[in-house]
């Protein structure tokens, strides 16, 4: 097996005096990378060009700090394991994690993100294209996580996302499908704040399970679930 191994030293263009850039495009079986960005109007790729990452295996962790944040990652492989950390206001994440090339789709998914801010806008796409099998996502945005919107949308055989945030006016639209598996899709979400608008899909052939507990006035929650 070929294993690829990378010691990181960031290519930083510098578009503003306090601009830390960074695009990452790397191919090959197996992928360790550890990403820290301090100061603000950070970026891990933009809205135009995302960092991508091919290889079947990729562990990946990042922690920003700083206002004005941008993580954009295409991640295609078969393994994915990670952990991203961001700090500050108006942080954008946009995280893709499906198949790509001769990689079979992200079978097996343990992401973890945890935010500290606000209006932030989170977008999370996994298993597109091909179901993944085995997808744990964490999603977690700190006391003080205000006027923040989360879109998570994860197809697989067996799912469980788990999304606690503790703030105000935030908006989340979730959807989870693909076939379920034996034991379905699992949703756990916890909202701590006023002003709350909750959209979530979920499908399966199987068994699926919601535990939502929200606390705060004022919240808009609408729930679709079939199988």
């Amino acid at each position: 097996m070929t294993k690829s191994f990378i010691t990181f030293f960031a290519t930083v263009f510098c578009i503003s005096a306090y601009a830390n850039d960074i695009y990452v495009t790397q191919s090959g079986a197996t992928l360790d990378l550890d990403i820290t960005q301090d100061g603000a109007n950070n970026t891990i790729g933009n809205s135009t060009t995302a960092s991508s990452v091919i290889g079947a295996t990729t562990n990946l962790d990042i922690d920003q700090i700083g206002n004005a944040n941008v993580i954009t990652f295409d991640i295609n492989g078969a393994n994915y394991t990670g952990t991203w950390n961001t700090t500050g206001n108006s942080n954008n994440i946009d995280f893709n994690c499906d198949s790509g090339g001769s990689n079979s789709s992200c079978a097996n998914v343990t992401a973890n993100i945890t935010w500290t801010g606000s209006s932030s806008d989170i977008d999370l796409d996994i298993g597109e294209t091909a179901d993944a099998s085995g997808a744990i996502v964490n999603i977690t945005g700190a006391s003080g996580s205000d006027s923040n919107t989360i879109a998570a949308t994860v197809d697989g055989t067996s799912a469980i996302l788990t999304l606690s945030v503790n703030g105000d006016t935030n908006n989340y639209l979730i959807d989870m499908d693909g076939n379920g598996d034996s034991i379905g899709h699992t949703l756990i979400h916890s909202h701590t704040g006023s002003i709350a608008d909750v959209d979530i899909v979920q499908s399966g052939v199987n068994d699926n399970y919601i535990s939502l507990t929200t606390s705060g006035d004022n919240a808009d929650i609408d729930i679709s679930q079939t199988d």
